[in-house]
């Protein structure tokens, strides 16, 4: 008996007690600001030019309840919450049911949110399934419950929600997948709309079209059931001839959100915290030059010539700032969102021997020191060997200049170079560059085995670009809140980490590799794309079984350009002419105009005319080319053959 009167008084001071709460609650909320839930969590990016280029975690243009279908209000409220317009923030038997469900699995099966819930965990929670969240999560529901009416919660729910390949609330989503306005859907395609939302990357029918279709069946079932359609309606329903668009038509560029969401993750870094972000209005000012972002596609999508599964990442740096103004990280986002630029590493090949001949510049060698072209096996320590081969197995069997290594790419005259240095040399000489990525120090590293991030590996080349000087690579260069305050400015820093005259003569070096000049057992390796170029660059390509790399710069523009597989899939060598017209096209379309701005050449550098290939004198013009090297280290010729620049 003394039990239950306990257990009464328990329950009773238990009313109480939620009694009170809920009066207090409902006291708070009619005495605070209203939340807001029409424009929280909207961020903005623009362009180097100051344009607005992506409005995120919101729509462009809010849409009003009334001009969205019924089709589509039908269809969410049939599949979120059927009992919307009856509860107040908490669907309490659904709960309990949904409790009793992963109970009886031992794990969460089944969620029981409501559309209010979710509508204030977007706009003002983190996604940490913790008690405190939780408890927030219910104290904002029940205010937004008391300070908005149910279609006000509707209205701004759709007009928030993730629908996918960057797409936020129903206006953006329905142009996108449909080129139709939002009040113009068909019942099909509100459907559809209605079931991408629980997973955005599975259900939307851009990239996974049969697994949208699965989604809107059960949408269509739950719609039939709550009785918003027929049993004629449903049974009419086709889903599988619906037209999908796909296509964002404020800039028609299906490679930018790889750029938006490198600026994402660089926010990160930056520690602006999600909580910031999400307070609504930041203004993110990048360095996205929608010109060469546009170029960059383009050239892209022409080279590729309808090839689907193969996968590229492009990156391109202003040199001299490190800031970077174009970016994809895979051939279409709607289809995948994977960032092949911020989160692959990839072998790089012989994009990797610039840093090499660097190195050995550095120590004591110079454009015509000379190692024998021929097929070698090394023995390496503890008695490992290594053979290495060149490209088709070609030999030149003699004794070639690093001119003519460079230029043919002989991976035998890089390996003998890489141990004839000591290995620890070429490691070296990426850190100093910028380059992170912890490399081992062997004799294949020369080849380019090592796996490195397109970014990561792009700092490294701008300074060689930059003549020796490193600098972080950046996307964002300001950010504003809400009210105007600036709270980040990119600080430029950069510091001579190389030798100015060394970085010249490699870059004179990389920029033979488009040479006619070089023609003995095989031909130099940019050779394909020379007729393409009118102005002067430094060119380096690389090839694994795996990955195929182009590279390539001069003092305005710094562009790499890779292709592969996702899954390491080997390819034919066919396949390496993409990256060359990829790399090729973009870059004089966007320097198009401009003057040929190569690099000045520094006084204590001396320039002399010999042959290619042997580096000894030569009458032949077509074989000759200029041979540069610091004062005092070149060969003792008769000085007619010293270069004279015209002025």
């Amino acid at each position: 008996m003394k039990l239950v009167k306990t257990l009464i008084k328990l329950g009773f001071f238990g009313i109480i007690s939620f009694i009170i709460c809920y009066i207090g609650i409902n006291i708070y909320a009619l005495i605070t600001p209203k939340l807001n839930i029409t424009n929280n969590g909207t961020y903005y990016l623009f362009d180097n030019q100051d344009n607005l280029v992506y409005q995120g975690s919101s729509t462009s243009s809010w849409v009003n309840i009334e001009d969205i279908a019924p089709n589509l209000k039908n269809a969410v409220i049939a599949i979120e919450d059927r009992k919307f317009y009856n509860h107040h923030g908490f669907d309490i038997p659904r709960i309990a049911k949904a409790m009793l469900k992963n109970i009886e699995n031992g794990r969460i099966v089944q969620g029981a949110s409501t559309i209010t819930q979710q509508l204030v965990k977007n706009l003002y929670l983190d996604f940490d399934k913790t008690w405190k969240r939780k408890i927030e999560e219910a104290f904002l529901t029940i205010i937004a419950e008391i300070q908005y009416d149910k279609e006000e919660i509707l209205e701004a729910y759709l007009n928030t929600i993730n629908y996918g390949n960057g797409n936020y609330g129903v206006s953006n989503a329905s142009y996108y997948y449909f080129n139709k306005d939002v009040k113009d859907l068909s019942l099909e395609e509100a459907i559809m709309l209605a079931g991408i939302p629980k997973s955005p990357n599975k259900f939307n029918p851009v990239s996974n079209k049969e697994e949208a279709i699965k989604r809107s069946k059960i949408v269509a079932k739950a719609l039939y059931e709550n009785k918003y359609i027929t049993e004629e309606e449903y049974n009419n329903l086709d889903f599988e001839n619906l037209a999908i668009y796909g296509k964002n038509n404020e800039n028609n560029l299906q490679m930018l959100m790889y750029y938006q969401d490198a600026v994402y993750k660089e926010l990160e870094t930056l520690g602006i915290s999600k909580s910031l972000l999400e307070s609504g209005g930041l203004k993110i000012y990048t360095n996205l030059d929608i010109k060469k972002q546009t170029s960059l596609e383009k050239n892209i999508l022409k080279n590729f010539d309808g090839e689907r599964e193969l996968q590229v990442a492009s990156i391109i740096v202003d040199p001299d700032s490190g800031k970077i103004e174009a970016l994809t990280g895979g051939l279409d986002y709607g289809l995948s969102q994977y960032n092949r630029a911020t989160e692959s590493k990839r072998q790089v090949g012989s994009t990797m021997k610039p840093f090499l001949y660097y190195g050995a510049l550095e120590n004591n060698l110079v454009s015509s020191s000379k190692f024998k072209s021929e097929y070698t096996t090394f023995n390496i320590n503890n008695l490992q060997t290594y053979a290495p081969t060149n490209f088709n197995d070609k030999y030149a069997n003699k004794e070639i200049t690093m001119a003519a290594a460079i230029a043919f790419s002989d991976n035998i005259y890089a390996v003998k170079t890489n141990l004839f240095l000591g290995t620890n040399i070429l490691v070296d000489t990426a850190k100093r560059a910028g380059i992170n990525e912890d490399l081992e120090p062997n004799p294949s590293l020369a080849l380019g085995t090592g796996e490195i991030n397109i970014i990561d590996y792009a700092t490294g080349y701008a300074t060689l670009a930059s003549g020796g000087y490193k600098k972080d690579l950046y996307l964002i260069r300001k950010i504003e809140d809400a009210d105007g305050n600036v709270i980040f400015v990119k600080k430029e820093k950069k510091s001579l980490v190389l030798n100015p005259n060394y970085v010249y003569i490699l870059n004179e070096l990389l920029s033979n590799t488009t040479s006619s000049a070089f023609r003995d057992y095989t031909t130099s390796t940019a050779r394909v794309i020379a007729g393409k170029l009118s102005r002067k660059y430094a060119i380096k390509t690389g090839t694994t079984s795996t990955d195929y790399w182009t590279v390539g710069y001069n003092k305005d523009d710094l562009m790499l350009v890779w292709i592969g597989y996702d899954d390491n899939r080997e390819f034919t060598q066919s396949y390496s002419y993409i990256p060359k017209n990829i790399w090729a096209d973009t870059m004089e379309e966007i320097e198009s105009g401009m003057e040929n701005n190569w690099y000045e050449t520094p006084n204590n550098v001396v320039g002399i005319i010999l042959d290619a290939v042997t580096g000894e004198p030569t009458n032949d013009a077509s074989r000759a080319i200029v041979y540069y090297y610091l004062k005092g280290s070149e060969p003792n010729i008769k000085s007619e053959y010293f270069y004279k620049k015209e002025e």
